[in-house]
């Protein structure tokens, strides 16, 4: 499954998933404060007018808007889920686990995470930071990886199927459900998510330079 891991991180890093490079980091800097992220200040982040804003958010399928229209999740979210996430005094959540093992490397600070699998309710605690895990309770905690193939909605075809569990033994009734799927240890999920972080994160700084009146703004968020 090591070249499909390999795949699959590559594609979360592209735009197969309709996000565009040059909007994803200021959003999610943006979501990190905890609050509903209006489309004008997304426009003023990133230094686009609002009709581009809103055209590249139509393209995001999966992006949770409250009820006055402002967004509340794009992989990191205010909505509670199963994937508890605190970062710099605030409860967040994430769409999956390798989410939180993903996001101190983009938010450049470190992370508190808790997770069940409901199936088994079983918590894995994990602390992480942009220089790697620094925690990891229980110590044989794995992480469950899928490849589909259509991420038009990369929540229902890959977050959904991404979790923690406390261990491989607990996971072997996910993997024998999910043949083509596969779990490695937090550690080694760290190293993935932080590596498709980098590539992320190259790519939005490609993309500024290339698009200089219209790249990523200096941001307060």
């Amino acid at each position: 499954m090591t070249n499909s891991i390999d795949q699959v991180t590559d594609r979360l890093a592209s735009t197969e998933t309709g996000m565009q490079p040059w909007l994803w980091l200021p959003l999610l800097k943006l979501l990190a404060q905890g609050d509903p992220v209006d489309t004008a200040d997304l426009a003023a982040a990133t230094g686009r007018p609002l009709e581009e804003i809103r055209t590249a958010l139509e393209a995001m399928a999966d992006t949770e808007y409250d009820e006055s229209g402002r967004i509340i999740g794009q992989g990191l979210t205010q909505r509670p889920t199963h994937h508890r996430f605190e970062v710099d005094g605030q409860q967040l959540y994430t769409w999956c686990a390798l989410d939180t093992l993903i996001f101190p490397t983009l938010l450049g600070t470190s992370a508190r995470i808790e997770s069940a699998y409901k199936a088994t309710g079983t918590p894995v605690r994990v602390t992480a930071g942009p220089a790697g895990v620094t925690g990891v309770e229980p110590a044989g905690a794995v992480v469950s990886l899928v490849n589909p193939d259509d991420m038009s909605s990369v929540r229902s075809s890959f977050c959904n199927q991404v979790h923690f569990f406390a261990s491989p033994e607990e996971a072997q009734p996910w993997i024998d459900s999910h043949p083509g799927g596969t779990v490695i240890p937090v550690e080694e999920a760290y190293a993935l998510g932080s590596a498709m972080a980098e590539k992320m994160l190259a790519q939005t700084t490609v993309h500024a330079t290339n698009n200089p009146g219209n790249g990523v703004q200096s941001c307060t968020c």
